[in-house]
């Protein structure tokens, strides 16, 4: 069966290397030889086309129109992939055939794992917080090293779909393969809101459409990529999608680092640039015009702590003034504007006294944040907060934060080996030794884009803290108003202390836009920031697509298949996997269109939902054959529900919706973000206490782990 529908052109994906003559060895080099000619050729029409647009960029064509192309370009090409690889076979869909080479599965894997996060956000949040921000790199990576030595290895051993279907067949029998399930369509479906909500910012960049319509526009391109081929599509296009990122991601980088040191290796420049960052933030700490603005913030943090104290009451205080000031304007005859301004603000006012004060929450943190220097982020080189020889306030401060760095990089390596959309991705590649070789290649793959980043946040850092702070208002780069035309609450200005100039507590920059900036910073033409969307976009839709996809097939292959109709046609299957796919998708699609948080906390949380629920399962599933199937059901349950219990004690977001009122009481300090660093012990104590209460495992069951194992116990590794 070929890989894509037309295999006459000399672009057209090559044909199953399974299903020619010869050996496997040399039909499977056949394959790559064939695919390298298929990726060579796009990569250079790739580069033609962007070449093309800036050449048409300089003849006069609109960056509308340069947005639009790229938009529908790129989700053309990606949505041409999907329906060549179109297929009802069951190991097509669901596993690509188990033919995938180690070198593009580490591409593919590399783009899945690109998220709206890593693509758009990592840079972002090393911009706002500076050196704690190497914990999401600390942890990513180290989390690929769980997966080459622990777990990808054995899994593929198993020979399984899916996570799901690795514990049916590891534990016994369907509530273990149930609660996985559960758990992979939770930690995904938080996952995925996150990457829908990151295009439908990039959506909305480049094309000016709405972000609610940028949603479904970009929803669209998901749903080609990956319905009507499923992993066999989603793989193809995962490798086109990753030339795209990095592309994308590397060429501003690389500018801003010739624009500001003529040398083009921004990772080389990197230490030389914080050092006048650093330099400048002592500046900007003793200016004293930021200090003028930081009081003024002071005095308005102040006045939302009074309101707070009573909310109902400052409420109907503020409605009777604006009242009040409306009909004055209205009686002294004055003019229009300054009417429908009060007007306005009489209309603004909160509706309910809950409103009230979830909006003066917010405002009052916001302020809170901007009367300290440096618009509330710490000095960019600052290891951790406090001090650790300061009095006892600032030790404990610098406690604190050292042990929620810690928290954070355990959480993401941890949840990153138990991501189940990764995972299942070593279940793609032809044999375990490739499964090995395709983490090492995704490794690689990854860390060009990791290494990059903090350069990035530096460079990024250096030129707003010294080309833009102190810049007249009527004279602020064109950037900083398109994106306030964009979202204001990722990019605003005020001038809070009315002298005309713009200081650094008056810029409020959300870290989801730093990266989408960047070529406008840098003064690069506008097809470059339409590469860079074009760039997220990919990282958005190659890792939704793979979180799509293994939602649908756990409902379908492990619920419907495994455990509903076990005689259900192929056909069937794959045919209630689309439909599923779809619903999810929708589904998906309406809860990030009501923007229920940051993109940041969003794919956080779903780390520390995957770490809680499933390493304890996998890792004890493999190493300990004692490990029962209901100790592992108990503890994925006790594991996710500590987490998600958590979370919604401390995360402001959640406390609303689940209506939580008490006191945010942090338990050791640590933020909600990390919360799986109390689930997953909580997991693997569950495991083990049950398992050594609860009867053995089948004879069975302990000699397929001791199999997987020590492969050389049998005659054969063939399962």
């Amino acid at each position: 069966m070929s890989l894509m529908a037309s295999t006459k052109a000399r672009t057209s994906m090559p044909t199953n290397p399974n299903s020619g003559g010869g050996s496997g060895a040399q039909a499977r080099a056949a394959f790559k030889t064939a695919l390298n000619h298929v990726y060579k050729w796009y990569a250079a029409g790739f580069l033609a086309f962007v070449l093309a647009l800036a050449v048409l960029e300089q003849m006069g064509l609109s960056r509308q129109w340069i947005g639009l192309i790229f938009l529908l370009a790129t989700i053309g090409l990606y949505a041409g992939i999907g329906i060549m690889c179109r297929t009802t076979d069951a190991a097509e869909y669901y596993v690509a055939g188990r033919r995938v080479p180690a070198v593009y599965n580490g591409m593919a894997t590399g783009a899945d794992w690109m998220s709206a996060a890593s693509f758009i956000g990592l840079a972002g949040t090393l911009y706002l917080t500076g050196y704690s921000g190497l914990a999401f790199i600390m942890g990513w990576t180290g989390g690929y090293c769980l997966v080459a030595f622990f777990l990808a290895p054995y899994l593929r051993k198993f020979g399984q779909f899916t996570i799901p279907d690795f514990l049916g067949e590891r534990y016994g029998g369907n509530v273990p393969r149930l609660m996985g399930v559960m758990a992979a369509i939770f930690c995904s479906f938080t996952y995925v809101v996150a990457q829908i909500y990151g295009v439908g910012i990039i959506t909305a960049r480049l094309t000016g459409v709405a972000f609610e319509l940028g949603i479904f526009l970009g929803l669209g391109g998901i749903l080609l990529c990956s319905f009507l081929g499923g992993m066999r599509a989603v793989t193809w296009t995962q490798v086109a999608q990753y030339l795209v990122i990095i592309v994308a991601y590397l060429l501003p980088v690389v500018w801003l680092s010739v624009k500001q040191t003529g040398v083009p290796v921004p990772q080389a420049i990197y230490g030389y640039q914080l050092q006048k960052v650093t330099a400048r933030e002592t500046e900007l700490s003793l200016d004293p015009k930021e200090q003028e603005v930081q009081k003024i913030f002071k005095e308005r943090a102040a006045e939302l702590a009074a309101k707070l104290r009573d909310p109902h009451a400052a409420l109907v205080a503020d409605r009777v003034r604006a009242t009040k000031v409306l009909a004055e304007l209205k009686s002294t005859d004055a003019p229009l504007g300054l009417i429908y301004a009060a007007d306005r603000a009489l209309s603004n006012l909160p509706k309910t006294t809950d409103a009230a004060l979830n909006g003066w929450m917010l405002e009052k943190a916001e302020a809170d944040a901007k009367s300290r220097p440096l618009n509330g982020m710490p000095p960019h080189a600052q290891q951790f907060a406090g001090d650790p020889a300061g009095d006892p306030k600032a030790r404990e401060e610098f406690d604190v934060s050292r042990r929620n760095f810690l928290a954070l990089v355990f959480c993401l390596m941890v949840g990153t080996a138990a991501l189940p959309h990764i995972l299942i991705r070593y279940y793609t590649v032809p044999s375990v030794k490739e499964a090995r070789q395709s983490v090492a290649w995704s490794l690689l793959f990854i860390v060009l884009l990791y290494i990059t980043a903090p350069a990035l946040a530096v460079l990024v850092k250096y030129e707003v803290f010294t080309l833009v702070v102190g810049t007249p208002f009527d004279q602020l780069p064109d950037w900083i108003t398109a994106w306030n035309k964009v979202d204001p609450s990722l990019l605003s200005v005020v001038d809070v202390n009315h002298d005309g100039l713009l200081q650094l507590n008056e810029m409020s920059i959300g870290g989801d836009i730093i990266m989408l900036a960047a070529p406008a910073i840098g003064g690069l033409p506008y097809v470059v920031s339409g590469l860079v969307a074009a760039g997220g976009l990919a990282a958005a839709l190659s890792t939704a697509d793979g979180l799509l996809l293994t939602i649908a097939s756990s409902l379908s292959h492990d619920v419907y298949y495994k455990m509903i109709d076990p005689n259900a046609s192929t056909a069937r299957r794959v045919t209630l996997s689309k439909v599923l796919l779809l619903v999810v998708a929708l589904g998906a699609a309406y809860v990030a269109s009501h923007k229920p948080a940051d993109i940041l906390f969003l794919v956080s949380a779903a780390f520390s939902f995957a770490a809680a629920a499933f390493f304890p399962a996998l890792s004890l599933g493999i190493f300990w054959k004692r490990a029962t199937g209901i100790a592992a059901s108990l503890g994925m349950v006790a594991g996710l529900g500590t987490t998600l219990y958590y979370m919604m004690l401390t995360q402001p977001w959640m406390r609303r919706l689940f209506n939580v009122t008490r006191p945010i009481e942090l338990w050791w300090g640590i933020q909600p973000i990390s919360a799986g660093v109390f689930g997953v012990p909580v997991g693997f104590a569950v495991i083990i206490v049950v398992s050594l209460l609860t009867k053995r495992p089948s004879p069975a069951v302990q000699d397929l782990v001791e199999y997987v194992r020590y492969p050389s116990l049998r005659t054969s590794e063939k399962r």
